[in-house]
């Protein structure tokens, strides 16, 4: 019982090192004003969804 909630905790610290960590990569992308589009296509992404990204970016 104890290695599966273990497992879960592990899981939800890493998605949050990750989000922090795509934030950051994100305002910095953002700051070298890399266009949506651009974005929207190295990622495979919409653009609405690139778009969100940077806007909603930390800065690093």
């Amino acid at each position: 019982m104890d290695a599966p909630l273990a497992a879960l905790r592990a899981a939800g610290v890493l998605e949050r090192i990750a989000a922090r960590a795509g934030r950051a990569a994100a305002g910095a992308v953002r700051n070298d004003g890399m266009a949506a589009e651009t974005v929207a296509t190295a990622l495979g992404t919409s653009y609405s969804k690139a778009l969100v990204l940077l806007l909603t970016a930390q800065d690093g």
